[in-house]
């Protein structure tokens, strides 16, 4: 069975949306694109490095569509982008130029993908997709960079309807510049103490 992890760039507050650039994602007239920018260092440099290695990846249509713009021209910053697999969650596209694209369309197809052969499968983005698989308990892992500023408004890794989950912390780093990255993986149910109060 392959696992499921979702590799995310998120402020204190839970958002996820357009950390690297201006217009990555301007929906809901957010201004805020490009904040994980100032927050670089080496040791950031060298998590990214690890993540962009060769993948599967499974994306949501909207995040898809600004990779599928993207990514193609520009893959020598990202080696493999072009030869993993890219498993598109969409009821609308069915087809793409860019090759090893693979587009499905209901939580069904996901759970197929989840129990055949091969490497895991990365999520990048797709914060409607992420909120998906947490709420059908798809998520194995979470790769988080937690960055110090609170925006108060955008997209978010976490919202109402996410099933209660426990993770463990497997790894744990904190960069120069505050950035907090965490690794979890999936430990099964909620745990709850007998005190009373």
């Amino acid at each position: 069975m392959r696992k499921i992890i979702v590799l995310s760039m998120i402020t204190l507050d839970g958002v996820m949306q357009a950390p690297g650039g201006q217009k990555e994602d301007t929906s809901g007239n957010f201004k805020y694109g490009g904040w994980a920018e100032p927050y670089g260092d080496e040791i950031y440099g060298k998590v990214v490095q690890e993540e962009l290695k060769p993948a599967d990846y499974l994306l949501g249509r909207k995040t898809f569509e600004i990779w599928e713009d993207y990514w193609p021209h520009n893959a020598d910053f990202w080696p493999g982008i072009n030869e993993g697999t890219k498993y598109v969650l969409s009821k609308t596209r069915k087809k793409s130029d860019w090759k090893n694209t693979v587009f499905i369309d209901n939580i069904s197809d996901i759970k197929k993908l989840k129990k055949t052969s091969g490497s895991d499968i990365q999520v990048w983005g797709s914060s409607e997709l992420i909120q998906l698989l947490l709420k059908n308990n798809l998520v194995d892992e979470l790769k988080l960079k937690i960055h110090p500023l609170i925006l108060g408004k955008g997209k978010k890794i976490f919202k109402d309807g996410t099933i209660p989950a426990a993770f463990t912390l497997t790894e744990s780093l904190i960069t120069s510049t505050g950035v907090i990255i965490a690794n979890y993986s999936r430990a099964g149910e909620v745990q709850t103490g007998n005190m009373e109060i």
